[in-house]
C-alpha cells in the first residue's frame, strides 16, 4: 500500500491551467491582434475543455520589443488588447464560469519606457537611481571602456548597455530595452507588492511569475571564470539565478499571496540544487505553490546554445520526470505540469516528429502522459487542438521573436559567407524558435482562421494548416484532440486521489520505446501506457510486473470497454503512439 503519510492537499493541487497569449488567442475588433475581449468570447469553450485557471500572459502597457515583457505600467492595459475595465470583465467572466483569472508578473526587469526607469537614468542623483542596477565602466591599460563584467544578454550581446547621459551601465539580463530592477533596494519591493496588491483587489486569483529566480544578484557582479561565452548557461546559477536573498524577496511576495488564499507559480532557470527548489514550493514555506522546470525543454538544445542541434533519447526524459516527480513527492514540494507555452514550440513536432497522418494519435499520447503525473497541468492555446510548428517553408522575415531574430543578425554578422551555418540555423528555427508556440489559434477553416476576420493582415502569419486542424472541427468530432484533452482532464479529477495524491513509479525504465509509470494511492493504483513510437509495439506486461488490470480508464484509440480485452495476460500490442490508462489491482 502506498505511503500517504506525505500528501498535503490543496485546492490549486487539484486544478488545471490553460494559457493564453492574448496577441495570438482572439481578435475582436479586427485589428489583426488579439485582445482582452477575444478572450471573454471564447470562456465557454475554455470551460468546455475542462481548466480550472485561465492564465494572461502580459497585457500590460508596454512598447512591445519583447511581446509585452517589457512593460512600461503594471497598472494599465495595453491599448491593443483593451482596458482594465476590460480585465475586470474577463475577471468577471472567469468567476461566473466557476473558473479563476491569472495574470503574469514580470517584475526582474521593466520597460525603458517605465517612468521609474526615465527617472533612473535622468541622473545620478535622482530618487529613482537605485530602482535599476547601475555600475560604472571598467578601462584597461590602454583606456579603452567596457562593461562591468562579462555577463552575457539571453538576447544576446552583453548584459550590459552603456548610458551616455549619466556614464554608467545598466543591467539588462535581456533585451537593452529591459532594464534589471534592483531588489535591493526597498522601495522596488514595496512597488511590486503594491502591484500584486492591485490586481488581487480587482479579483485576480494569483500571479505566474516571470524568470523570478533571477530578482536577487551576487552583489559583487563578479566575472563569469569562463574563458568561451557561449557557456555562460553553465555558470549563471552562480551568480543572478537563485541569490543570495531569493527565499527572502519570495516570501514577501508569500506573505501576500497567503492573505487571499492565491494560486502562484515561478518560472526558475537553472534550477540545478533541488533543494533551492523545495526551498521556494515545500508547502510550509510560504513561497510559491510551484515552479516551471526547464530541463525537459531544454532537451533538444545545443552544446552551448538552444539553436545548435541536439540530440535526446526517450531514457532522458524519462530520466528528467523520474527525479522531479519522486523528489517532490517525497518532500512536500509540487511540480507543474506543461509541455509547451510562449517561449516553446509545439509539443508534437519537438517529442514525436509525428507525420501530419499521426497528428492526432500523437497528439492523444501527449495529453494522456502528462497530466495524469504529480502536478498541476498546464495546458497551451492550440494544444488542446494538435496545433504544430511554423512551415518548414517559412523565411527569416515571417520571424517575430527578438531571441530568434538576435540569434540570426549576430550569425550573419559573425559568419555573413557560411552558407552551411546560415541554413542549419534557420533549420533550428523552424524547430524552436519562440514563434512556434505564437502562431494565431485556429479557430476555423475559414480565411485567417477564425482568428480575425477575412481581409485583415493578422499581426503573425497563421498556420496553412489551420484548414484541416481548428477547433470548429474538433469541437464535433468525438475523436478530437480537444475531446480527448478534455477526458483526460476529466479523468484526473474523477479519480483525484491516484492522480493528483497518489505516488508515481517507473516501469520498464530502460525502454527507448515505451513510457509507463504508475499512480498509487493507498490501495488505488494504476498505469499510464504511451508507446512513444510511430510503429506497432508488443510490450510484455507481466515481464514488467504490471499485474491483473481490471479496468481500463482511458483509450487513445477505441472505447474503454473494446479496449479491456487487449490488455490481459502476457505481452500486449501496442498500437503507433498509443496511449491508455488502465486500472489495476494494488
Amino acid at each position: 500500500m502506498a505511503d500517504t503519510s506525505k500528501v498535503h492537499r490543496a485546492w490549486w493541487k487539484e486544478a488545471s491551467v490553460y494559457q493564453i497569449w492574448p496577441a495570438s488567442f482572439k481578435d475582436s475588433n479586427n485589428d489583426g491582434i488579439g485582445d482582452i475581449p477575444g478572450i471573454i468570447s471564447k470562456l465557454d469553450y475554455i470551460k468546455k475543455l475542462g481548466v480550472d485557471i485561465v492564465w494572461l500572459c502580459p497585457s500590460y502597457k508596454s512598447p512591445q520589443v519583447d511581446m509585452g515583457y517589457d512593460i512600461a505600467d503594471y497598472k494599465a492595459i495595453a491599448p491593443e488588447y483593451g482596458t482594465v475595465a476590460d480585465v475586470e470583465n474577463l475577471i468577471k467572466g472567469c468567476h461566473e464560469r466557476g473558473m479563476k483569472l491569472l495574470m503574469d508578473l514580470v517584475v526582474n526587469h521593466t520597460s525603458d519606457q517605465h517612468e521609474w526607469f526615465k527617472q533612473s537614468r535622468s541622473s545620478k542623483d535622482n530618487p529613482y537611481r537605485n530602482w535599476y542596477v547601475w555600475k560604472p565602466p571598467r578601462y584597461d591599460e590602454q583606456g579603452n571602456r567596457h562593461p562591468p563584467n562579462n555577463w552575457i544578454s539571453h538576447f544576446q550581446g552583453s548584459a550590459w548597455q552603456y548610458d551616455e547621459l549619466t556614464g554608467e551601465y545598466y543591467l539588462h539580463l535581456y533585451a537593452t530595452e529591459q532594464p534589471d530592477l534592483n531588489w535591493e533596494h526597498p522601495p522596488v519591493r514595496d512597488a511590486v507588492h503594491d502591484i500584486m496588491h492591485f490586481w488581487l483587489d480587482k479579483g485576480c486569483d494569483g500571479f505566474r511569475m516571470d524568470v523570478i529566480n533571477f530578482i536577487s544578484k551576487d552583489q559583487r557582479f563578479p566575472d563569469a571564470p569562463v574563458k568561451d561565452p557561449r557557456s555562460i548557461w553553465q555558470w549563471a546559477d552562480k551568480y543572478y539565478a537563485n541569490g543570495p536573498r531569493l527565499h527572502e524577496y519570495l516570501q514577501g511576495l508569500g506573505d501576500i499571496l497567503k492573505k487571499y488564499d492565491a494560486f502562484s507559480v515561478g518560472e526558475m532557470p537553472f534550477v540545478r540544487d533541488t533543494n533551492e527548489v523545495l526551498k521556494a514550493v515545500r508547502y510550509d514555506r510560504g513561497e510559491i505553490n510551484m515552479i516551471f522546470n526547464f530541463e525537459h525543454v531544454d532537451i533538444d538544445h545545443g552544446e552551448f546554445d538552444k539553436f545548435e542541434p541536439g540530440r535526446w533519447k526517450l531514457t532522458d526524459l524519462k530520466s528528467f520526470f523520474e527525479r522531479w516527480q519522486k523528489f517532490m513527492y517525497e518532500n512536500g514540494g509540487w511540480n507543474a505540469l506543461y509541455w509547451e507555452n510562449h517561449d516553446q514550440p509545439r509539443s508534437i513536432d519537438r517529442y514525436t516528429g509525428a507525420r501530419e497522418e499521426d497528428r492526432v494519435i500523437a497528439s492523444k499520447m501527449l495529453a494522456t502522459f502528462l497530466p495524469l503525473q504529480s502536478g498541476t497541468p498546464f495546458v497551451y492555446q492550440g494544444q488542446e487542438i494538435g496545433m504544430r510548428n511554423v512551415p518548414i517553408s517559412w523565411g527569416i522575415e515571417e520571424y517575430k521573436d527578438i531571441d530568434c531574430l538576435n540569434h540570426w543578425h549576430g550569425l550573419v554578422k559573425a559568419k555573413p559567407f557560411d552558407t552551411e551555418a546560415q541554413r542549419i540555423a534557420k533549420q533550428e528555427y523552424q524547430k524552436k524558435s519562440r514563434d512556434n508556440g505564437r502562431t494565431p489559434v485556429q479557430w476555423s477553416p475559414e480565411p485567417n482562421a477564425g482568428f480575425t476576420a477575412p481581409g485583415v493582415k493578422p499581426w503573425m502569419s497563421i498556420n496553412p494548416d489551420y484548414v484541416k486542424c481548428n477547433a470548429e472541427q474538433e469541437l464535433r468530432d468525438p475523436n478530437s484532440t480537444f475531446n480527448y484533452w478534455s477526458s483526460v482532464l476529466a479523468l484526473r479529477k474523477k479519480y483525484l486521489d491516484i492522480f493528483v495524491y497518489g505516488n508515481y513509479e517507473m516501469v520498464d525504465r530502460d525502454s527507448q520505446e515505451v513510457f509507463a509509470y504508475t499512480r498509487q494511492y493507498e490501495d488505488q493504483k494504476a498505469l499510464v501506457l504511451c508507446n512513444w513510437t510511430a510503429k506497432p509495439l508488443s510490450w510484455d506486461a507481466e515481464k514488467n510486473g504490471v499485474g491483473k488490470v481490471k479496468e481500463v480508464l482511458l483509450s487513445s484509440y477505441e472505447e474503454t470497454g473494446t479496449a479491456k480485452e487487449r490488455f490481459g495476460s502476457g505481452a500486449w500490442s501496442l498500437r503507433p503512439y498509443e496511449a491508455a490508462v488502465l486500472l489495476l489491482d494494488a
